[in-house]
């Protein structure tokens, strides 16, 4: 009886071994499903969040920066006596004028004689200590736009700049 015992229980053994092993390749195939699905949800989880909380704004949002056309109206040399001394000192200018937009050429055009009166009024104000130095001509570049912008509907004058300046 004994031996009868011993082969009934080695007989559940192999039994229980062949279900185990029919049951392991079952069981092989849903770890793998189960390992695909969670890489699978993993990858589209990290599309999901680059996508939304990209570095680049929408394109509806990004601002456009709208480029602002200057133009250049050119004033030819201007001599003019200085105050001080007895008008022994005098001032040789070159400037051009940046302007907001190209309309206000026709208008500067319009408007020479009385900007250049203006101009040669200002000019002659002036010391030699008033224009001498950066100070001096970044100040007098203020008075310009200050005095010629007076004159102007349509634009307004952006930049002074000085391409001759001699002083003698």
């Amino acid at each position: 009886m004994a031996e009868e015992e011993i082969k009934e229980e080695e007989q559940e053994e192999s039994a229980a071994e062949k279900d185990s092993k029919k049951k392991l390749p079952f069981l092989k195939w849903i770890i793998m499903a189960v390992v695909i699905v969670i890489l699978g949800a993993a990858g589209f989880g990290g599309w999901w969040y680059y996508r939304t909380h990209s570095t680049e704004p929408p394109e509806e949002e990004v601002e456009q920066t709208v480029q602002v056309k200057t133009a250049i109206w050119p004033i030819e040399s201007i001599i003019v006596n200085l105050l001080d001394n007895n008008g022994e000192r005098y001032l040789k200018i070159t400037i051009q004028l940046e302007i907001s937009n190209e309309d206000c050429i026709s208008e500067l055009d319009t408007l020479k004689p009385e900007i250049m009166d203006g101009l040669l009024d200002l000019l002659s104000s002036k010391k030699y200590n008033e224009i001498v130095g950066f100070e001096g001509k970044q100040r007098l570049r203020d008075e310009i736009a200050i005095r010629l912008n007076n004159y102007l509907d349509k634009g307004q004058i952006t930049k002074v700049y000085f391409t001759e300046f001699i002083i003698q």
